[in-house]
């Protein structure tokens, strides 16, 4: 029994990993990464133009710093600086040319993921340009929501914390538990992001069971590879390197590595549902 999922495993991960070289993977991780990277000013200028259009609140310093928390600090300082010098500059409301343009050019981002994502599921996308840009300019607007959601709970959290410790001291035990909450909450926010553009993104039908292998194997990863470069630059006088271009350098290899991990996660779903397929099948 155990050898067979050992040898299971070893032919799913060795055919992802063949193919995500055979299809020039690396390429497609640094067309996501600067993508990403390009669209991350703008999705934030829609998102925040997008909370005020709903009345939710404005973006201080403090709650962009909970927003980007979880990155490595060395990324998440100099990134939340320079998100709060761009909302600063830029106070327009949700129906302006700038704000619809900064929308378009987020949706520029989710389209690097689709392109990604179908050569790892090994599709032809015969959609329409049309639908694809539409269903990226919803996807914008869903991930706005979404970070508005998100915000209004990591930020709520500590507020909770606060008002638990002046007049509830009994409750002072299960405060930890309410910050692991936070954490509990950007997961759980990822966790449904990753469903989402796996199930919808890419060309072709898949079931929910078809993609969670991969998306569980992203987040673990990810998570991973987060603790190993935070150790690494630690380590490493990036200083020296880069310059001045340091923190977007930092920037940019970090997304890298995020972009061919979430590439991989879709190649060990195609893998799986080829293998499947394979051995179900009338021989």
């Amino acid at each position: 029994m155990l050898r067979n999922i050992f040898w299971y495993s070893y032919r799913i991960f060795g055919d992802a990993i063949s193919h995500y070289w055979r299809d020039n993977g690396s390429a497609f991780a640094s067309h996501v990464a600067l993508s990403g990277l390009l669209a991350f000013f703008p999705f934030f200028i829609f998102g925040t133009s997008f909370a005020r259009f709903l009345g939710a609140f404005t973006y201080t310093p403090q709650k962009i710093k909970a927003l980007v928390q979880l990155l490595p600090d060395v990324i998440a300082e100099p990134l939340s600086q320079e998100i709060v010098n761009v909302l600063t500059l830029h106070q327009g409301g949700v129906l302006t040319l700038s704000v619809i343009g900064a929308a378009y050019f987020a949706s520029n981002g989710i389209e690097a993921l689709r392109t990604a994502l179908n050569k790892a599921y090994r599709v032809n996308d015969r959609r329409s340009l049309l639908f694809c840009r539409f269903q990226s300019l919803f996807f914008v607007i869903l991930g706005a929501f979404g970070l508005v959601v998100m915000s209004f709970l990591l930020i709520l959290a500590p507020l909770l914390i606060k008002i638990m410790q002046n007049h509830s001291f009994f409750m002072t035990e299960y405060i930890g538990v309410i910050r692991l909450w936070r954490y509990t909450i950007a997961v759980v926010i990822l966790f449904i992001s990753l469903l989402i553009v796996h199930k919808w993104l890419p060309a072709g039908q898949r079931k929910f069971i078809d993609i969670l292998p991969g998306i569980v194997v992203t987040m673990f990863v990810w998570f991973m590879a987060s603790l190993a470069f935070a150790q690494y630059l630690t380590m490493f006088d990036y200083i020296s390197t880069y310059a001045g271009l340091a923190s977007i350098m930092v920037a940019i290899i970090f997304l890298y590595i995020l972009s061919a991990i979430f590439i991989l996660g879709g190649e060990i779903n195609a893998a799986i549902m080829f293998y499947r397929n394979y051995w179900q099948s009338p021989r």
